[in-house]
């Protein structure tokens, strides 16, 4: 895997969004100079939910900046896509894609270490944040979701340093293959029983592949996705 460098971080407080003004983190902007990164995450940094957001699985959120281009293009004139930060991202990037990264795969970052634990499921609060009704089940669709690191070690870092490629202990599962599975080619039974024996994936993202499996009924999306924005 190549490096890549980050070119934002980005850290948010805690704000009223959506026609309820509910408490949320979701506004990121960039921060300069060095930042610490602890294991849950930046210092500084919140979440308005942290039931669903935050913690060690979900300590800091990738954003590939390349995605820009297409939601423009799809969405025209949007205020929050001016600038890295619209999808609630702490770390912007050129050079790193769902199709590039994998489960498990382990970078340096600075003087922290990092490893990909998850891919983002999408939320109502990006319908609030674009004001867009369907944006949570369009960034679904599309695959351009994002991924989620865990924090193997704390450490310093800041704008331009490198995302250095350390170790990828399943480079066939990919963060697009696992979003295929879980939101295209649902009821893949050897995919999910694969998914299952994933022991680096947290046990929520393994306990989906497990339920369907036992059920043979795919989960409903429609509250995660609509929400009471």
């Amino acid at each position: 895997m190549e490096m890549a460098i980050v070119d934002e971080i980005l850290i948010g407080a805690i704000a009223p969004l959506g026609s309820r003004a509910v408490p949320s983190g979701i506004d990121k902007h960039p921060v300069q100079g060095r930042s610490l990164l602890g294991p849950e995450g930046f210092v500084g940094d919140t979440q308005g939910d942290r039931k669903h957001h935050g913690g060690v699985e979900k300590a800091v959120h990738h954003y590939a900046y390349e995605h820009y281009a297409h939601w423009i293009a799809t969405l025209g004139s949007c205020s929050v896509l001016t600038r890295p930060g619209a999808f609630g991202e702490n770390l912007s990037t050129r050079g790193l894609t769902e199709q590039d990264v994998s489960i498990g795969d382990t970078f340096r970052l600075g003087q922290a270490v990092l490893q990909v634990s998850q891919g983002r499921q999408p939320c109502w609060k990006l319908n609030a944040r674009f004001d867009t009704a369907d944006m949570a089940m369009r960034v679904q669709k599309s695959g351009m979701t994002g991924w989620y690191y865990r924090v193997l070690e704390p450490g310093y870092i800041e704008p331009g340093d490198e995302l250095y490629p350390l170790d990828r202990v399943s480079p066939e599962w990919t963060i697009q293959r696992l979003w295929r599975v879980l939101y295209v080619d649902t009821m893949n039974h050897d995919e999910l029983a694969a998914m299952v024996e994933l022991d680096h994936l947290p046990e929520s993202w393994r306990g989906y592949a497990r339920r369907r499996l036992q059920t043979r009924v795919v989960e409903d999306w429609s509250r995660r996705l609509q929400g009471e924005a």
